[in-house]
């Protein structure tokens, strides 16, 4: 159970609209590298770890992502708002604006919808894991990109907290594998 407080994670601020980056920034809502698709395959990992630690570790990060998924939303919305149509074919947002409007909708910065098919989960503990922190460097590369696409110093601002808190989880990946194979290799067989 979770008790949700009505606030983001961290402040996000933008000092103009500019759909183009709207556009690039879409990729880590609904992409298969994106924060929807980590939060929801944590979480359901979570079901098959042996130990208490890397259950709650994967809860954890896993509902921080959907807060993260929030923070995305409100960048497209805020890099989005008042946009003109002539913005918005100048960001080649078209086909977009066409079926959805600006409203927000998981796909990547190409325009494909998300799918069930980016969660990843294996039923192997260990395996999982190493996807997990392989993910987390993945999604670090693709804010380092972001990063280099915006020129926004507000906005760069809350893409290097989203970039950091990859790092974090990368690291706290890595100690819930090394507890899952010393449970791995204290388990004793008869």
């Amino acid at each position: 159970m979770w008790i949700y407080e009505k606030k983001i994670q961290y402040p996000v601020k933008i000092s103009c609209k500019d759909p183009r980056m709207a556009q690039y920034v879409m990729t880590q809502l609904g992409g298969p590298d994106g924060e929807l698709s980590a939060a929801l395959t944590y979480l359901n990992q979570r079901y098959k770890m042996p130990t208490q630690k890397a259950k709650a570790l994967l809860t954890d990060i896993g509902t921080e992502e959907l807060a993260h998924v929030e923070m995305i939303q409100t960048m497209i919305v805020k890099l989005t708002k008042d946009a003109s149509i002539e913005e918005i074919k100048e960001a080649d947002m078209g086909p977009y604006y066409a079926i959805r409007d600006t409203a927000v909708y998981p796909a990547d910065s190409t325009g494909n919808p998300w799918t069930a098919s980016y969660i990843s989960s294996t039923g192997d503990p260990v395996a999982d894991l190493y996807n997990d922190m392989a993910a987390e460097k993945k999604a670090k590369a693709v804010y380092e990109n972001l990063l280099k696409l915006t020129d926004d110093p507000l906005l760069k601002d809350s893409l290097k907290f989203l970039l950091e808190r990859e790092i974090v989880h990368f690291k706290r990946f890595g100690e819930a594998l090394r507890n899952v194979e010393e449970y791995n290799k204290s388990k004793k067989i008869h």
